[in-house]
């Protein structure tokens, strides 16, 4: 069955910056349980940005790219250490049981100092040019704070044998629908924003998610151009693989897809940074909401400077979103899995008792 299309009228824009307006919300669904989404833009300018978007369900047939888990480049050898006892202690706990092999995921030990998986990350995503691009830049700072701790609260009552922390996840990079002077259809946020987003972590020790979607460029030329920032120990980076256009067609027209080779990319820039600052691990958070969105997931390397999440990225109701997951995250493992909610767009919000039942549990939460 072909997927419908429901756009919404477009807002007013907002008079925040030059050539800045709020978002319109393109969406497609369908109407059987084979194909679900929906694309969110935010347009600046005649221009389109990610401000969410469905998951998709397949018919229970499992779907998977072949291929060999191969490094793409020689791996460093590194002294262990930390504890691996409660390392893989904790990684276990993590599948919740899992049966299938998949779970827990074989990889190489962190370097000291790792996050995850000591910590659960508590993120608020957005935009500060538009309130509808997530709740990071729909609430006044203090208000938008304010709920952040509710929710790291309610993390924390149910889950006491990791560390909850808060997260600002920024989108540093939007698609663009009008291609621009560089044809790239893309827009790189002013640096000023990105200072603006530290500076509010900073009170709250809150990490930072640098978040990029590349429109027709590259991954490595987006992630190369945030090196300066990616340099800070709180600063990790979150990729959007939904508009990388590989075939030169517009932003929101289709979603688009990154390839192992896009994803280790940016693991050797975040490689190069650690090994050249001195740092901890950086994370890496991909977003997933369809099958053909990460192709090759089995050569996506693993090293011990860069811990991966995939990021669950969809909305609709909650058995939509549980099946997405299990397609594409879990079926597909990675390393670590993070899961998206959307205050407005989900039917109902999946609590935080009900995303510890999911195999693997999420260490990542997102809201926007």
């Amino acid at each position: 069955m072909k997927a419908g299309c429901v756009i919404r009228d477009q807002e007013k824009p907002h008079l925040v910056a030059p050539a800045v307006v709020d978002c319109m919300f393109t969406g497609k669904t369908c109407c059987d349980l084979l194909t679900f989404f929906t694309l969110t833009l935010l347009f600046l300018n005649t221009v389109a940005c990610n401000g969410g978007k469905s998951a998709e369900t397949v018919n229970g047939t499992e779907k998977s790219e072949t291929g060999k888990r191969d490094s793409v480049e020689k791996k460093t050898v590194h002294t262990i250490d930390i504890d691996t006892a409660d390392f893989n202690k904790r990684i276990i706990a993590l599948s919740n049981s899992d049966t299938s092999g998949r779970w827990p995921v074989k990889a190489p030990y962190p370097l000291p100092g790792a996050l995850l998986p000591y910590h659960r990350i508590v993120a608020f995503y957005g935009n500060l040019y538009s309130a509808r691009m997530g709740i990071l830049g729909e609430l006044p700072r203090k208000e938008m704070l304010a709920k952040l701790e509710s929710e790291i609260a309610k993390w924390k009552a149910i889950d006491a044998t990791v560390q909850t922390i808060p997260a600002l996840h920024y989108i540093a990079v939007t698609a663009q629908g009008a291609p621009g002077k560089n044809n790239m259809h893309r827009l790189r946020m002013p640096f000023n924003q990105i200072d603006t987003i530290i500076s509010w972590a900073k009170p709250i020790n809150a990490l930072v998610f640098l978040d990029i979607q590349v429109g027709h460029s590259s991954v490595k030329a987006e992630v190369t151009e945030l090196e300066q920032y990616l340099s800070k120990p709180n600063v990790h980076l979150g990729i959007d693989p939904e508009f990388s256009m590989k075939n030169g067609e517009r932003p929101g027209s289709k979603i688009g897809y990154f390839n192992a080779a896009d994803i280790n990319d940016a693991i050797d820039i975040l490689v190069k940074i650690v090994r050249k600052n001195k740092l901890p691990p950086k994370i890496l958070v991909v977003h997933r909401f369809t099958q053909a969105m990460v192709k090759n997931y089995k050569e996506i390397k693993t090293v011990p400077e860069v811990q991966i999440v995939m990021n669950m990225d969809g909305f609709g109701s909650k058995s939509l979103k549980k099946d997405s997951y299990v397609s594409y995250i879990y079926r597909e493992p990675v390393q670590f899995t993070g899961f998206k909610l959307f205050y407005k767009n989900d039917a109902k919000l999946y609590t935080p008792e009900e995303l510890m039942k999911f195999t693997p549990i999420p260490i990542y939460i997102q809201y926007q």
